[in-house]
Parts: C-alpha cells; sequence; structure tokens
C-alpha cells in the first residue's frame, strides 16, 4: 500500500485516541515496514507469498512487544511495536483476495469499469473487514513475489511492460495498493481503517488503566 494511504488510515482510525508523540512515532514505524531492508525476505510483514499463518503470528509478535515495552516503562518503542503491527494488518486488505471475496457476495466482479456487470456491493464503509468465512476459506490468497522482475514492476514507466511477463498471482497483479479501474481501493481503505481500530482496541483491552495511559500519551 503505498505511503499516504498508510498515513491516512491510521490517522483515521487512532488519530483521535493517541497523543501526538505517539502518533508520529507509530506513523514512522509503520512506513519504516516498506523500506528497502523489510521488502526482501520478509513476506510475512507484507501477508506477501500466501505467508497468513506467519503474518498473523507477526502480528501477535508486535502486541506482546507493546505490552512488555509499557510494562518497563518505554513507550517509544511500545508505539514502533504498534506501528509495525498496524502495518501488517493494513496490508491484509491491499495483499491479499480478501477483498474481491467479500464483495463476490454480492456478485460483484472486480473487473474493469468497462467490464464490470453484476450485482451492486454495500459502500465502502459498510465492508466487514473480519469475516470469519473468508479468513478461514483455504482458498484465500495473497500475491508472490516474483524477483526481480517483481521489483521492476514497482517503477511506474515499466509496470505495463512487466506485468505481461508476469504470471497472474503475482504481487503486481493482485494487489490494491493504489487506486485502480478494478474499483475496489475504497473498501480495502475502509476495511483497513476498521482492522486498525480493532487492532487497537484489542491492544489497549491488555492494559491496564496506567499503563494505557502511556500508550495513548494522553
Amino acid at each position: 500500500m503505498l505511503v499516504r494511504h498508510h498515513i491516512a488510515i491510521t490517522r483515521q482510525a487512532i488519530g483521535a485516541d493517541v497523543g501526538l508523540r505517539a502518533l508520529e512515532v507509530i506513523l514512522r514505524a509503520n512506513l519504516r515496514q516498506d523500506g528497502l531492508r523489510c521488502q526482501f525476505g520478509h513476506a510475512r510483514f507484507h501477508f506477501d507469498n500466501n505467508q497468513f499463518d506467519q503474518s498473523y503470528a507477526y502480528i501477535e509478535e508486535q502486541r506482546a512487544l507493546v505490552r512488555a515495552s509499557l510494562q518497563r516503562g518505554d513507550a517509544q518503542s511500545a508505539w514502533r511495536a504498534f506501528g509495525r503491527m498496524i502495518h501488517t494488518a493494513q496490508d491484509f486488505y491491499a495483499h491479499s483476495d480478501y477483498i474481491p471475496r467479500w464483495l463476490s457476495r454480492f456478485n460483484y466482479s472486480p473487473r474493469s469499469e468497462a467490464e464490470r456487470d453484476g450485482g451492486t456491493p454495500p459502500p465502502p464503509p459498510e465492508v466487514d473487514p473480519v469475516s470469519p468465512d473468508i479468513f478461514h476459506d483455504p482458498g484465500l490468497r495473497s500475491g508472490k513475489l516474483y524477483y526481480p522482475l517483481e521489483a521492476l514492476a514497482f517503477i511506474p514507466f515499466l509496470k505495463k511492460l512487466i506485468l505481461p511477463l508476469l504470471p497472474s498471482d503475482s504481487h503486481a497483479h493482485m494487489n490494491f495498493d493504489d487506486r485502480d479501474d478494478k474499483g475496489l481501493f475504497d473498501h480495502v481503505f475502509h476495511a483497513s481503517v476498521k482492522r486498525t481500530r480493532l487492532e487497537f482496541e484489542k491492544t489497549a483491552a491488555l492494559l491496564s488503566p496506567n499503563v494505557l495511559a502511556q500508550f495513548v500519551d494522553r
């Protein structure tokens, strides 16, 4: 997902609940997950390569770090762990076929606008980000990274040349990192906002009032 979308999602989801200092640290840690060193060999950071179990485990590892850091009075480390955690949660919707599967319930086909037919889906704010039957569907998929060609697909002026060379299950073909003619990004965005909020509430529920006050920095 593009940087500006991670920022907007995070601000919308928790911006009213945490102090500015905490929010800025959370955002920086979130965005660092898209740095070059976090791209190669770290598919679990982004729900890539069908690494669902590994990514779920990574989220819980970071949640545990939030709690442990706060218990020793290290709010900065807690905020960074939370930023990393929600980056992964947000990428779930941009890198998997969760949203197309959810929309298929309404006979909506995620093809180009010119070809689209079928039903009318609920508006994006009504998207369900945690549908159990989709989460547990063994057919759920995320994009695979076919390097080195995959890396070239991130370069805008090369993307159209590279896409035909990549398999249909590649990250380049499957991702919803930004708006395109498939018309799914608004649902991806709202699902990510809701999931970020859920992760915040789940994390906060583990904390005592005094520790929670450190976390939200209010």
